[in-house]
C-alpha cells in the first residue's frame, strides 16, 4: 500500500492542513483508509428517487418497498424502509444526532465540538475500528493490568500491539502514580487505553483521581508527546457511589491540548441493555479540530466500517431511535439503574462478614457489573474455579489469582449464596492442601 488512494489523499490532506498533530498520529492503515463516496454506495445515493433505478443490491416488492417473507414481517410493527434496507455505514443520521445530543447531556461539562458519532457493530467492533485508525504493528498499546480478556484477540493477534501494562490499583485506589510512570520516556506518540467502569474491577476513579490523570496526560501533552486516548466507556452511568466521577473522562479530555487527541468508544449495548442489538459508537474531538477535520475522521470510521462489516444492523438502530424518544425512557433506565445498585449493595454487606477476609479479599470496586477477589496464596483459582462447577452449582471468571463475579446477572436474594458457596470451596481446598 505505498500509494495512497485520491480519495484517502483528500481526507488526509485536510486533516494535516487543519490539525498535522492528529494527522501524525493516524497509523499506516488509518492514512489508507477513506469512504468511497465515488464508487457503489456515492452511485447509489445520486440515484435515488430516480423513476428506474437499479443501482442498490437489494429486492423489491412490485410496490417499491422491500422485498419481505411474511413470516419475518409478522414478528414486528417497523415501517419496512427501517428494517430491511441497508443503513448507512456512517450510521442512521438521526440516531448519530441522538446519541451526540445525549453525550452533551450525560456529560454536563462537555462544551467542546466533538464528532457525530459512528455507528459500530457493537463496542468490540467499535474498539476495533479505532485501533485500525491509530495503532500501527509493534507499537505499544498503554492500558491498566486488570483490562477485559478480549483486548488480548483485538489488540495484540488482530492488530500485533504491544501491551505496556501499568498498575490498575495502589492501596485502596486507582494507581494514578503507575500511570504516569508508564507515559514517561522518550518523547513521541503513545496510546493509551482507559476503561472506566472497569472490566473485570468495577472501579471508576474519584473525582480527585480523575483530576489527576487528566493532569498526567496535560504534562505528557507539554513535555512534547502526541497522546491519542482511547477510552473505553462501555459501562457507562453506573457508578454507584457519592465522590466517585460521574462523567466521562472524554469531558476534561477533549480540549486539553492540541497533542491530545480523543476517542470515546460508548455504546447502547450496556447502558440501555441491549446487548444483542450490537450498536456501538465512535466519537472524537481533540483541541483544535474543526468541522472539516472532524468531517474527515467520520469519513475515515466509516471506511473501516464499510470494509469490515459494511453496515449496522438497520432494524437495531430504528429501535433505539424510538427508545430514546419515549417519554418514560429516563425513568425506566433510572429503574434499571436502582436494580444494578441494589445488587452491588448487597455484595457490600455480605463482604462486610469477616470470616471471608480469610480467604480473599476485594479488590477495589464501585461501579459497573463485576468486583473482583484476589484470593490468599495457596489457593489456585482455576482449581477453584472447576470446583465451584461440579460441587456448587456455582460459575465465576479465573483471572490469574482472582474471580471476576458479575452481580450484574445474579438476583439479589442469591447473592449471599454465592459467596457462601466461594467460602466453602476456598477452605475445603485449604484443608485438602
Amino acid at each position: 500500500m505505498s500509494q495512497y488512494h485520491p480519495l484517502a489523499t483528500q481526507l488526509n490532506e485536510t486533516i494535516e492542513t487543519h490539525h498535522s498533530v492528529l494527522y501524525s498520529a493516524l497509523s499506516q492503515r488509518g492514512k489508507h483508509i477513506f469512504f468511497p463516496f465515488s464508487g457503489i454506495l456515492g452511485q447509489t445515493a445520486e440515484a435515488k428517487g430516480k423513476k428506474w433505478n437499479a443501482t442498490i443490491g437489494i429486492a423489491l416488492e412490485e410496490d417499491g418497498s422491500p422485498m419481505r417473507l411474511q413470516c419475518i414481517d409478522s414478528h414486528t410493527d417497523l415501517a419496512p424502509e427501517d428494517e430491511y434496507t441497508y443503513a448507512s455505514s456512517f450510521g442512521k443520521s438521526e440516531l448519530r444526532e441522538l446519541w451526540r445530543k445525549m453525550l452533551y447531556v450525560k456529560n454536563p461539562s462537555l462544551q467542546a465540538e466533538v464528532s457525530v458519532p459512528v455507528v459500530a457493530c457493537g463496542l468490540t467492533h467499535a474498539l476495533s475500528v479505532a485501533m485500525y485508525l491509530f495503532i500501527d504493528p509493534d507499537e505499544s498499546l498503554i492500558v491498566p493490568d486488570l483490562y477485559w480478556g478480549n483486548y488480548n484477540l483485538m489488540f495484540k493477534y488482530v492488530y500485533g500491539a504491544q501491551f505496556q501494562t501499568f498498575s490498575t490499583f495502589e492501596n485502596s485506589g486507582f494507581s494514578v502514580r503507575s500511570l504516569r510512570e508508564s507515559l514517561s520516556g522518550s518523547v513521541g506518540k503513545k496510546v493509551v487505553l482507559l476503561n472506566f467502569p472497569n472490566n473485570p474491577s468495577g472501579y471508576t476513579p474519584t473525582k480527585e483521581e480523575a483530576g489527576e490523570i487528566v493532569s498526567v496526560i496535560k504534562e505528557r501533552a507539554e513535555a512534547g508527546d502526541t497522546l491519542v486516548v482511547l477510552l473505553d466507556d462501555a459501562y457507562f452511568g453506573l457508578v454507584y457511589e457519592d465522590g466517585v466521577y460521574d462523567e466521562s473522562l472524554f469531558a476534561p479530555l477533549v480540549d486539553l491540548h492540541e497533542r491530545v487527541i480523543v476517542v470515546k468508544i460508548d455504546g447502547a449495548t450496556k447502558e440501555d441493555y441491549v446487548w444483542g442489538y450490537r450498536i456501538g459508537f465512535i466519537t472524537c474531538a481533540g483541541k483544535g479540530m474543526n468541522a472539516q477535520v472532524l468531517g474527515a475522521l467520520e469519513a475515515k470510521l466509516a471506511g473501516v466500517v464499510r470494509a469490515t462489516v459494511s453496515n449496522v444492523s438497520h432494524m437495531s438502530q430504528s429501535i433505539l431511535i424510538q427508545a430514546y424518544k419515549t417519554t418514560d425512557y429516563e425513568a425506566q433506565k433510572r429503574e434499571k439503574y436502582a436494580l444494578l445498585k441494589a445488587r452491588y449493595e448487597k455484595v457490600q454487606e455480605v463482604l462486610r462478614e469477616p470470616k471471608y477476609k480469610e480467604v480473599f479479599t476485594a479488590l477495589p470496586y464501585n461501579s459497573g457489573y463485576f468486583m473482583c477477589v484476589k484470593l490468599r496464596e495457596g489457593l489456585d483459582a482455576e482449581a477453584l474455579r472447576t470446583q465451584l462447577l461440579k460441587e456448587y452449582d456455582t460459575g465465576v471468571i479465573a483471572i490469574g489469582d482472582m474471580f471476576r463475579i458479575a452481580y450484574s446477572s445474579l438476583p439479589i436474594a442469591d447473592i449471599p449464596s454465592l459467596f457462601e458457596n466461594l467460602y466453602s470451596a476456598c477452605t475445603s481446598s485449604l484443608r485438602s492442601s
